[in-house]
């Protein structure tokens, strides 16, 4: 495929959402609601459950399946409350020592006027700096579309898996298309140029993981639960200023 057969692959019907992985790949979850200080935004789903026994803190956005879905999740566009939601989410687990664990899906932040009044800027730099200074372990698993500043409030982690038809970018190629060459027809050739497959990303050194899909089937959920696991496993045992360290060193060197 193309780069722009991969942009129409990850915005594909029919595709896995958040929910579904953490539905497949966590066990006992809870989910918590709300802020604390606006409401409870529902393109942003959080809370707590296990990995093969393991306590973790889990965020997805949630795009929906269906029509009715899709506009309760506000088709996964965050607003300002979403990501302060993920943060108090964040903060209570590296209270309680339990890894961070995300699944990013938007082609972007929510743009309304009200997202604006309520600070949406500010909610994803705090999100991406409190993410980035986390005392715990963190991973985020691109799973579809993952759109600007709504994605990397949200990625700013340990390390970034993508599976393969997902995609990462600063902006959409419809939008590169409009900005660059006033042309919504360029938009194949700005899929291209922006280089946001999994396979670019990863030469890139954007991502450190590309998953097979194998069709979303349950060896590709089971094999994803058992990397995820490790990978916590591996990250615990690591010194918190350490991993801080490291995070940080991985946005400095883009």
């Amino acid at each position: 495929m193309n780069a722009y057969e991969i942009v129409l692959k990850s915005r594909e019907k029919g595709r896995p959402t958040a929910l579904r992985y953490i539905s497949e790949i966590v066990e006992d979850f809870i989910e918590l609601h709300g802020d604390r200080r606006f409401s409870d935004d529902r393109a942003i789903v959080g809370g707590v459950g296990r990995i093969f026994g393991m306590p973790v803190t889990v965020i997805g956005v949630e795009k929906g399946s269906d029509t009715h879905e899709k506009i309760e999740h506000n088709f996964g566009c965050a607003h300002p409350e979403g990501y302060r939601k993920a943060v108090r989410l964040m903060k209570q687990a590296e209270k309680f020592h339990r890894p961070v664990l995300c699944f990013v899906d938007t082609s972007g932040a929510y743009c309304g006027i009200g997202a604006e009044e309520r600070g949406q800027s500010e909610a994803i730099a705090m999100s991406i700096l409190d993410m980035i200074r986390l005392k715990t372990p963190t991973l985020s698993v691109i799973i579809g579309e993952g759109g600007s500043g709504g994605a990397l409030g949200l990625s700013a982690a340990d390390e970034v898996w993508i599976t393969e038809t997902s995609t990462y970018s600063v902006i959409s190629p419809e939008g590169c298309a409009s900005i660059l060459w006033k042309d919504s027809g360029k938009v194949a050739e700005a899929s291209e140029c922006l280089k946001l497959t999994a396979n670019d990303l990863l030469e890139l050194g954007a991502v450190e993981r590309v998953l097979p899909e194998e069709e979303f089937s349950e060896e590709f959920f089971a094999s994803l639960k058992e990397q995820i696991f490790e990978f916590f496993k591996k990250q615990k045992n690591e010194d918190e200023d350490a991993l801080i360290e490291k995070r940080y060193e991985r946005f400095r060197k883009f």
